[in-house]
């Protein structure tokens, strides 16, 4: 649909205080192992990064936002995942929600001004509901099992997610369902988390990101009026995959992952410069081999962080071939945030695996890193297609 901006819904978002990344990292941090223990939802961390305004920090000035670009959205996500990735993750898929919107408006007037005005209040979490039991990733394929029936005045949505992350505090649930109609239409349904008929079953024991609580979502005739739809139309008939949504989903979560990367690392050094074996007499800092495996972890990570900062800034930039490469980038930047988590772990043994230590944490929840949309073998397999193509010899 589009949007009749003499009609624009605006509310007063607040500014994004990028000064306070710093600082809203550290809270973050102070509270990551105890909401990684237990599994908790990280309420205040979300307030806090409301607070700072970089919740909000992609809704279009059009609507009264400040319009932040995919080159803010990795500068936040980069300093957030540092400080506790659940609260980065679950701030990303707000971030993608506000961005979605501004590139091409597609929620109803009425509803983005309800989200935009709780969202001057308040955290207003976004997420959308994808992921079913049979389903497994849509990007693989096939049609949801959930489904909106028609009724005279609204939809009756019915069926079971999984994988939903920040399930238990989001204030809007973007539902993706099949219409009971024919020919069948697939679509977002916009639903409120306090509709009746929603229940969040908590079911969520990951290894790592245990604090984004991704739990169930179960729908029971649940009630949306008509208009709250995003997207609907038959299969197929959307023109094809969103490259440039494509692209903030690789490169936001891949600098979400380099920034638990960086705080494991800054944890290594810190740990070589205490580490004093009776031995040696001097730190392991010391060591020309520890000094080495630093150095590479060091040009391994910046070299991911300026690949997926230039190509953030030449998406900004309207650049095609940039959104393209992005898929790549997260091969390269999520592979790097592993392995340099992982090798940190190998160079100093069972203190990296303690549970008294943070980089056992880091390393669950870098490993997470692989399980985000477009897989590996997704990116690698489309990209080699292509080269080969290329190289295909003129006949």
């Amino acid at each position: 649909m589009t949007t009749d901006l003499a009609s624009t819904p605006t509310a007063d978002v607040l500014v994004p205080d990028y000064g306070r990344l710093p600082e809203v990292a550290a809270l973050l941090a102070a509270g990551a192992a105890g909401h990684d223990r237990d599994a908790s939802f990280p309420h205040e961390g979300v307030a806090a990064v409301h607070a700072a305004g970089l919740l909000t920090a992609t809704v279009d000035r059009r609507y009264g936002g400040p319009g932040g670009g995919l080159a803010d959205t990795v500068r936040i996500l980069g300093a957030l995942g540092g400080g506790d990735p659940a609260v980065a993750l679950v701030t990303s898929m707000t971030l993608f929600a506000h961005a979605a919107q501004a590139r091409a408006p597609h929620w109803p007037q009425e509803t983005y001004a309800e989200l935009l005005a709780e969202s001057a209040r308040g955290p207003a979490l976004v997420n959308a509901l994808r992921v079913e039991p049979d389903l497994g990733s849509p990007v693989r394929g096939g049609l949801p099992a959930t489904t909106a029936r028609r009724r005279a005045d609204r939809w009756e949505l019915t069926g079971h997610k999984i994988f939903s992350t920040g399930a238990v505090a989001l204030r809007w649930m973007m539902v993706w369902a099949r219409t009971d109609e024919e020919p069948v239409r697939t679509g977002s349904f916009l639903v409120r988390a306090d509709t009746p008929g929603i229940e969040v079953r908590p079911t969520w024991n990951h290894l790592g990101l245990r604090a984004s609580r991704s739990d169930d979502v179960l729908l029971d005739a649940v009630r949306v009026p008509l208009g709250r739809t995003a997207g609907l139309a038959e299969p197929g008939a959307d023109g094809g995959r969103d490259v440039i949504g494509g692209a903030w989903n690789s490169l936001g979560l891949t600098a979400l992952y380099l920034g638990v990367a960086r705080t494991a690392q800054r944890w290594l050094t810190g740990f070589l410069h205490e580490r004093v074996p009776s031995a040696l007499g001097a730190p392991l800092a010391t060591l020309p081999r520890f000094q080495s495996a630093v150095g590479e972890i060091d040009v391994r990570l910046a070299g991911a962080e300026r690949l997926v900062a230039a190509l953030a800034a030449a998406v900004d930039d309207g650049d095609p071939v940039a959104a393209a490469e992005a898929g790549g980038a997260k091969v390269l930047g999520t592979r790097a945030a592993i392995s340099s988590v992982e090798e940190a772990v190998a160079l100093i043994g069972n203190n990296g695996l303690t549970q008294d230590n943070p980089l056992q944490r880091h390393l669950r929840d870098v490993l997470c890193a692989r399980v985000h949309t477009p897989q590996d073998d997704t990116v690698l397999l489309g990209t080699g297609r292509a080269a080969l193509d290329r190289g295909r010899p003129a006949r």
